[in-house]
This record gives structure tokens, sequence and C-alpha cells, in this order.
């Protein structure tokens, strides 16, 4: 399974792998069926199938699937936000924090003997670097590298086009510290999630320039720097081969290759079932019920950062008006979308009320308020209000004489699950004027020409691994100019941009939750998407792989992953 992505991560609802992203043990047998009234599993639950080294085989192939093509391998480029990327970069780039079960960061020693905040006015961070950590081609890792990244995503450079600039807007400056091993970085307002920055680490050389950050990673990753590095491109067979680094200085990867095979969505249940790859999603109702009969598969569930929602584009169109998007929120039942999602599972996906927290995780708070509940007549009052006169039932209403139509996209290769949710969604907004036309774009484009592009009116995708919360800062954020950050539908308010940088440089977690929630509960009125259910992370693979599955807010360690003997 590819390795959990913790920042700028989307994913096609209902339709992607696990992208990539108290301990139970590996599953021997599939989850009860019927279990719908089961609770989720509570955060911090994860399934691995722990095993100690001495378990396993040295050597073997785990082959996975991806979603797209990779075109853009930046991570931290606009268009390099699509979590199969950033999943493979995670392996092959400097990765220098890992997140324990709970969702908990913690140092990476193969990349730092320490790193700790050791001045709070200002706040300052010491990074004491492993000394045998180096790139690809040769150069150790160093203060040049920080100072570029810093420069590079800050944001004041507007050659650089940055998903994010969260953080880095905050730091006054990167410097050496006591020697080349340490990098101390002083911030000129506090930043209550650093351990985000940095993470994964790219190199100067790369992050010099606007031509090489945003042109040096289209279809390929120049420089590496981990255990892992790039073995083949196979554009025709559509698989990237990664092989162990001979030069890397940590533990030995068990693997001897870890193969990524893009394929459409629909082909992955059968690849599985022909032994073709050896992990795959099981949490849309077909795949799992096809999946539930296959004697050599164990079911593995943990408990991710995984929340299915409506995008609704306030740039264009109809929903320009925030009378509309609201007639949009109101219009949709969330409930029938997560009883369609959880239809012949083991446990119901649970309906989200808060755009920045799931709801099993601390601070989780219901800030739907008036927009919770489906409201047809309170919808209706809205368009009505908008300007757009109702012509009876089952017709779309109009203005100015053009009809309420919306662009609904989404990948060609849905699933069944994505398209049945998407013509459920055009029943339910048709019952109140809007008249929703679903357009099929190929799957290699939907993200980088439509999603990135803003090129919808709505659409349903995944946001994952928003456990730094400040990383969610880029979903709702103003945008400036061109750069749209990661909010595609581009709705936002001075209001929230205040509440959520304010909340970023807030240590006190109790204060930092509840600007969050103050946050949330001005996005719901806004109407700047639809939250729709935490997706539950239900993983087919094959009996014998240990080390691997489902890690939920926690990370895999690559190369501990391998074979039983």
């Amino acid at each position: 399974m590819i390795r959990p992505v913790r920042a700028t991560a989307l994913a096609a609802a209902a339709v992607s792998a696990a992208l990539v992203v108290t301990a139970c043990g590996g599953s021997e047998k599939s989850p009860d069926d019927g279990g719908q009234g089961k609770a989720a599993p509570a955060a911090g639950a994860q399934d691995l199938n722990p095993h100690p080294v001495g378990d396993l085989k040295q050597g073997g192939v785990f082959k996975v699937s991806t979603q797209q093509w990779i075109n853009q391998f930046n991570r931290y480029q606009t268009d390099g936000s699509q979590g199969d990327a950033a999943s493979i970069t995670a392996l092959v780039e400097p990765d220098l924090f890992t997140f324990d079960a709970k969702g908990v960061a913690h140092s990476n020693p193969d990349f730092l003997v320490s790193a700790k905040v050791v001045s709070t006015d200002p706040q300052v961070v010491s990074y004491e670097l492993n000394p045998k950590a180096k790139w690809s081609d040769g150069k150790p890792l160093g203060v040049a590298d920080f100072e570029a990244q810093w420069k590079a995503l800050s944001g004041k450079d507007k050659g650089f086009q940055v998903v994010s600039t969260s953080g880095y807007d905050q730091i006054a400056k990167v410097e050496q510290g006591k020697d080349e091993h340490e990098v101390r970085v002083t911030f000129a307002t506090p930043f209550a999630d650093w351990q985000m920055l940095f993470d994964p680490l790219l190199p100067a050389s790369l992050n010099a320039t606007p031509d090489s950050f945003n042109k040096s990673w289209t279809g390929r990753i120049p420089v590496t720097g981990n255990a892992w590095k790039v073995g083949q491109y196979d554009k025709t067979a559509k698989t990237i081969t990664l092989v162990p680094d001979p030069a890397w200085w940590g533990e030995k990867p068990r693997l001897d290759k870890y193969i990524f095979w893009a394929m459409d969505s629909k082909a992955r249940t059968d690849a599985y079932l022909n032994k073709e790859i050896d992990e795959t999603p099981a949490s849309a109702p077909e795949a799992y019920q096809r999946l539930k009969g296959d004697k050599n598969t164990d079911f593995r569930i943990g408990a991710r950062w995984d929340q299915v929602t409506l995008s609704m584009n306030g740039a264009r169109g109809p929903l320009q008006d925030v009378r509309a998007r609201q007639a949009v929120t109101l219009g949709v039942d969330r409930e029938a979308l997560a009883k369609v999602a959880g239809k012949d599972l083991p446990f119901q996906p649970k309906v989200v009320g808060n755009h920045f927290f799931m709801p099993n995780q601390e601070g989780y708070r219901d800030n739907a308020g008036a927009f919770g509940k489906r409201d047809v007549e309170r919808a209706k009052k809205l368009l009505d209000e908008a300007g757009w006169k109702d012509e009876g039932a089952g017709k779309p209403r109009t203005k100015d004489g053009k009809p309420l139509a919306l662009e609904y996209v989404m990948p060609a290769d849905a699933i069944s699950l994505a398209e049945d949710q998407a013509k459920i969604t055009q029943q339910m907004l048709g019952e109140i004027g809007i008249k929703v036309d679903l357009r099929k774009v190929p799957a290699d484009d939907y993200f980088d020409r439509y999603v990135h592009r803003g090129n919808y009116d709505l659409t349903q995708f995944r946001q994952v691994d928003r456990i730094y919360r400040s990383d969610s800062y880029q979903d709702y954020r103003q945008p400036d100019g061109d750069n749209s950050f990661n909010n595609h539908g581009r709705v936002s308010s001075p209001e929230v941009d205040k509440l959520l940088v304010e909340a970023s440089r807030t240590a006190d977690v109790q204060k930092q939750i509840a600007l969050y929630n103050e946050a949330d509960a001005k996005v719901w009125e806004l109407g700047h998407s639809v939250p729709l259910y935490q997706r539950p992370q239900i993983i087919a693979i094959r009996k014998g792989l240990a080390n691997t599955g489902a890690p939920g807010l926690g990370d895999e360690n690559s190369v501990r992953i391998g074979w039983l003997k």
C-alpha cells in the first residue's frame, strides 16, 4: 500500500486507492457483514499486520495501483497535490518526521538527530541533521536546502506556483547553527504546526528558481534522498518502479521492488483478484462484496483522516451567488449519500459536520447548524431570493431566460458508487429546480485539467490526511491572483482567513480548536463545500504481507514492508 500523505493531497471520491496513506494485529478473517450499526474505528486505530523483520523474507515485489499517471511530482507545486504523486515522492525524499498511530509527529532518526523549539520569543526551531544524510547527487543535506525551500514556499515570489504557503510565510530567517549539521529557523510570528514544514525536504537545486520549481519535476523525480529511488518509468505500461538505493545509510528495505501501476478504478478489483496487484481499496460496497470471498485476502481497517466532499465552484456561473451555494447545501441529503456508501460494509460511514475535524477526533463539533439537514423548502426560497424563477416541477428554474444548470464533473473511470452518488445528487438538486449535467472526463485529466483549474461547477473528491490542522488553511484561504492554492472553488472571506491564520499561530490546543470551529461555522455559511462523510479505511491485502495495510493517522515504515517467511 502507498504510504499515507500528510499534506496537500486530494483523491477522487470513492475511486482512489489508499493514497497515498492501541494498535491492532493483522486480520485473519473478513469483517462481519451486516455490522452497519458498529461504530467506525476510533482515532488511533490501525491494522498493519506488524511483524519483526526476522519474520520477513529478504526480497520480493510489492505491486500497488495508482489512480493516474503522474504528471507533476513536486508536491508543493499547484499541480502536485494529487495523492498518488505525493505518496511516491514521500518514499524517495527526506522524511523528517513520522507519525504514530495517534497522529503524533516524531523526529525520524534517519534524517534528524533532534528537532526542537529552543526559543519561544521569538520562536526558534533547531534541526540537528544526521551527518550521514545526503542526496542522490552526493551533496549532504544542509542549510541551503532549508533556505531554498523556505524562499520558494514563502509566497513572496509569485513565480513559484505553490499550493500552500502555510507556516513558510511566517519564517523570518533560516541560518546555519553551530556547525554544518545544524539548521536554525526563526519565525516572525509563532507557528504551532512547525513540524509540518520541510517534510519532505527537497534539494536546494530544484527550489532555486520558479522554473526549476515548476518544471523540473514534470513526469520525473530528478534528485532523491531516501531508502528508495526510481528504477524505471514506463509510460506505455503506466508503471513506476522503485528499487532500494544502494547509497542509503539506514535500515535496508526488505523488498526488491515497489511497483506502482496506474489503472482505471473499475479495473482495480479485477487486477487484485487476478493477482496482478497485492492490495486494493475495499471501501466501496461492490468492491467489498467481490473481495470478501477471496480466501487469500486480509481486510485491514484503520481510522484515516479521509473526508468525502462535494466541492462547489464559486468563481463561475450561478454558484458565484452565495444563496445558490447555500441552496445546493440544503438540497443535498448527506445521510442518504452516506448510507449508499456504507451499503454492505462492516460499519456505516459517519456524516461529517465539520471541515477541519473528523467525527472520531478530539475537537470535533458539528457546526453545520441550519445547513446540517436537507431542507427543500428553504433551498427553494433561497433560489427565489437569488432571482431564479420556479418553472414548475421537473423543470429547471430560469433567470433572464437562461436555465439554472450546473456541470458535475467526474472521472470517466468512476466506479458504480461514485456514479450512483452523482445521479442521486443530480436527482436531489433537480427537486429544487437545479438542472445538473453529469460530465465524465479522462481520469488522467480529472485533477490536472479540471479540479486544479476550477473547470467544474460541482465535483466530488476526497480530502485526506489533514492531521496538521494548519494544513487545511490552503483549502479555504483567499486566492492570490491566479493562485487559488487548494481552494479550487475560490470561495473564502477575510474573516475565515483571519481566524485560520490566528489558529496557526496559537500554541494553546484548546484555544486553537475553538478558533478552527469558529472558522468552520463561517465556512458553512459561505457555502464553500459540503462535507459528506468520513470514508472508511478498509484495505484488501494479500495474506502474508506484513507491516502494511491500514495505518489510520499513522505512517508505515516502507523498509519493513515485506512478505512473511
